[in-house]
């Protein structure tokens, strides 16, 4: 009898390691290579999160920096949208609720509520440095991809068997 006890607690012991390392907890932010699934880095986030990405215009050479928060239902939501210039797939104005406004050169529109699933960028070769930034730190985006890739941005549970594997970034 005790030989089936030690075995059958051994099997409760096997079946809780895995469920720890294969069950997702906690959300994450994930840089996902292109649309493969794999997680090349990520960061934690909560409902209400806000980050960053910045990036310089390839068109016109200025900086754009695009603000973003997490909702409740895991959705990434565009809030903000800072430029300098009107050129080539900038906005001139601001649509619905938005509000446009210019200040000491720079424009920004806000009051946005533009939501996204996922957020698919592909890093520039040449000037466009795109970088995430959350709480004042910063990550160059190539440093998880070759310039030229693309990656996907989404918020998902990822389970501790992928926390090992990916890049945790502000950690």
């Amino acid at each position: 009898m005790k030989r089936y006890t030690k075995a059958l607690a051994s099997l409760i012991v096997l079946i809780g390691l895995i469920l720890i390392v294969f069950i997702p907890y906690g959300n994450v932010l994930t840089i996902t290579f292109e649309n493969t699934g794999n997680v090349m880095a990520y960061v934690n986030v909560d409902k209400d999160t806000r980050f960053h990405i910045k990036y310089i215009h390839s068109v016109h050479r200025t900086p754009v920096k695009e603000t973003y928060e997490i909702n409740d239902k895991k959705e990434i939501v565009q809030t903000e949208l800072e430029y300098e210039n009107f050129a080539i797939g900038m906005p001139s104005n601001a649509t619905g609720e938005e509000k446009f406004i210019e200040k000491d050169g720079t424009y920004y529109i806000t009051n946005m509520n533009r939501i996204f699933p996922a957020i698919d960028i592909r890093i520039g070769r040449v000037i466009a440095n795109h970088t995430l930034v959350m709480d004042q730190e910063e990550f160059p985006l190539d440093q998880a991809v070759a310039p030229g890739s693309w990656i996907r941005l989404n918020v998902q549970p990822i389970n501790l068997w992928q926390r090992l594997k990916g890049d945790e970034i502000f950690g």
